[in-house]
């Protein structure tokens, strides 16, 4: 029987500034804003009595935490007041995820995140280990390798079983500035750094300060412009620089039978997939990628929870050239069809995509043209825009049908191919409306599990006869 084993003390630490985090917004409320003599006097020590709290609740979460290894099980005790016991059996445990962050990474130590066979449907099915040696982390990662090799049927062999291992891509310093530079992180970046002065919209006058910048506005449009311009810039450098960190020495390899990512600079990462818990591939192409040739390549994993939807679509391939993507995975990745051709969709469906498009513009450039005439008859241009994209989705619409596997791609303001294999589909639904029916068209949906709930590919408006070909195909399996 092993000894009860405590988090490292810096764990106390990140508890306390998890906390924090969470609080930040009304302390900094109270700071302001607490009034002044007494009053103010008053509100400072609220604020003082509540880290204090803040600060004893982290020192007592990571007290009340013990974990150790025992009896081929992870078992983990924790809570304040009511004390809650879980164990967890290694046969139950998919995968491990490890990294290091900026206050572990000083003391040598590393996070764990402990994935089992129910984390996709509650939240309380993982486990995670704020902060313990690597060493113990491994000694955790051996005794499940350990575990898996006995359910091969390998505890018969007393000879030790090497362990295979194949680099499948490196990220390369050039790939990786080009992916920080063509990514959409600079819309979260201007997202966050709206929603935060968001949060103060009672301490910042913002009604006054529009008030003495509108003459400006009105007569500095020149000037307005280069500040807006020089916004976006700073944002797409923040984005840049963020997404290089993220990603920074990204690896994957094949490890037995898992996929292992490692990657990051300032935080270590490491995933790990199981490959029986693949259930698609995702190739992505944004609409700055394309053009260059370049994608992103994405498994869909039964894995991730309800708090981790992170854990059920993973980042493989973050960018490679789409011709390359079959010669790099293929060899590891049986039964994709990567090099399928797609079916186009018939000519006759072109018009429903136009008018769909043109549709969700039309209200727009009626509202904007009344209200801001005569400048806002320029909206109009608003069309020419809607029509080429609905051309392009048009377009890139496709599907392919295989012995085992289902091909379906389609676009939104991504372009996506979505490979599957005929026993990881949970469901196919085919339908048509009524104007469908009447030029003989169709919809197709699959889904696959994926996470918390589910993931897939759709399209529309393919051959109606096509559709029955996909349904059959996949009923056919279902009933046999």
């Amino acid at each position: 029987m092993s000894d009860p084993k405590r988090l490292h003390p810096i764990a106390a630490i990140i508890n306390m500034l998890r906390q924090l985090k969470e609080l930040i917004v009304p302390i900094l409320f109270i700071t302001i804003f607490g009034g002044r003599g007494n009053e103010g006097l008053f509100y400072f020590i609220a604020v003082g009595g509540g880290l204090g709290l803040v600060l004893l609740s982290g020192f007592l979460s990571w007290y009340r935490f013990t974990y150790r290894v025992e009896e081929g099980e992870l078992r983990i005790e924790h809570g304040l007041f009511v004390r809650k016991k879980r164990y967890i059996p290694f046969e139950r445990i998919q995968s491990i995820d490890v990294s290091e962050g900026i206050l572990q990474r000083p003391f040598g130590l590393v996070k764990v995140k402990v994935e089992t066979a129910g984390g996709a449907r509650t939240e309380d099915a993982e486990a995670v280990l704020t902060a313990i040696r690597k060493e113990e982390a491994n000694h955790i990662h051996e005794l499940l390798v350990s575990v898996k090799n006995s359910q091969l049927g390998n505890e018969s062999s007393e000879e030790e079983v090497p362990i295979r291992e194949s680099i499948i891509y490196k990220l390369s310093p050039g790939d990786l500035l080009l992916l920080a530079s063509t990514s959409g992180g600079v819309g979260v970046v201007i997202s966050a750094v709206i929603a935060f002065f968001f949060q103060f919209e009672e301490i910042i006058p913002y009604e006054k300060l529009y008030n003495e910048v509108e003459h400006f506005i009105a007569n500095g449009i020149f000037f307005i412009s280069i500040v807006v311009f020089l916004g976006f810039l700073v944002a797409w450098v923040i984005s840049v620089i963020m997404t290089m960190l993220k990603y920074a020495n990204f690896t994957l390899k094949k490890v037995d039978q898992d996929l292992i990512i490692t990657r990051g600079l300032l935080e270590k990462r490491q995933i790990t997939i199981p490959l029986k818990r693949i259930q698609a591939i995702r190739i992505s192409e944004n609409i700055l990628r394309q053009p260059l040739g370049m994608a992103s390549v994405y498994v869909e994993s039964a894995g991730g929870s309800a708090l981790n939807e992170e854990g059920s679509k993973v980042l493989v391939l973050p960018l490679i050239k789409k011709q390359q993507i079959a010669k790099t995975l293929e060899p590891f990745l049986e039964g994709y069809p990567f090099r399928t051709q797609l079916n186009k969709l018939p000519s006759r469906a072109f018009s429903r995509y136009l008018i769909k498009g043109v549709v969700l513009v039309i209200p727009i450039v009626i509202v904007v043209s009344y209200l801001f005439r005569p400048w806002g008859y320029a909206s109009s241009l608003l069309i020419l825009p809607s029509v080429i994209w609905s051309a392009l989705k048009f377009k890139d619409a496709g599907w392919a049908l295989e012995k085992d596997s289902l091909t379906l791609r389609y676009r939104t303001l991504v372009k996506s191919t979505v490979l599957m294999r005929r026993e990881k589909v949970q469901s196919l639904t085919a339908r048509k409306s009524f104007f469908q029916n009447k030029k003989r068209l169709a919809t197709i949906e699959a889904v696959v599990k994926s996470g918390h709930s589910g993931s897939g590919g759709c399209v529309n408006d393919l051959e109606d006869k096509d559709v029955e070909v996909i349904y059959h195909w996949f009923s056919r399996d279902v009933h046999h």
